[in-house]
């Protein structure tokens, strides 16, 4: 935020601009739901923050920062919600794997994103 003061960006009507925009589409988000649902559930979407970070460093996102991009994240969504259905398909499988192979395929990707990162350096 200071840099962008020192550059000449109007960084207190950015904030509140994407402050405004997160509250107003959290509220339809949750209107939404009260419809879907037929009742107010504090509790939706508990849980999702393993799922959410995980779709974002698939997508190509560092852990670190620096790089990443909407696109690559859609493919990440993309690619952990086939693996979740597939998990749903199979059956045998308990439902709370979905969370253990979410988990697990994070792990690889951050340790891919690692291994590359110090193979570009050298």
């Amino acid at each position: 935020a200071d840099a962008a003061t020192l550059m000449g960006l109007p960084v207190a009507r950015t904030r509140v601009l994407v402050y405004l925009v997160s509250g107003l589409l959290a509220g339809f988000a949750g209107a939404l739901n009260a419809a879907r649902l037929s009742s107010g559930v504090t509790i939706i979407g508990s849980g999702m923050e393993l799922d959410a970070i995980a779709a974002v460093v698939i997508g190509g996102t560092l852990l670190t920062g620096g790089a990443g991009s909407v696109s690559g994240t859609l493919w990440g969504v993309l690619l952990l919600a086939v693996i979740q259905n597939l998990i749903n398909q199979i059956g045998s499988l308990n439902s709370s794997y979905q969370s253990v192979v979410s988990g697990g395929f994070l792990i690889v990707v951050v340790v891919a994103q690692r291994y590359l990162a110090r193979a570009r350096r050298t």
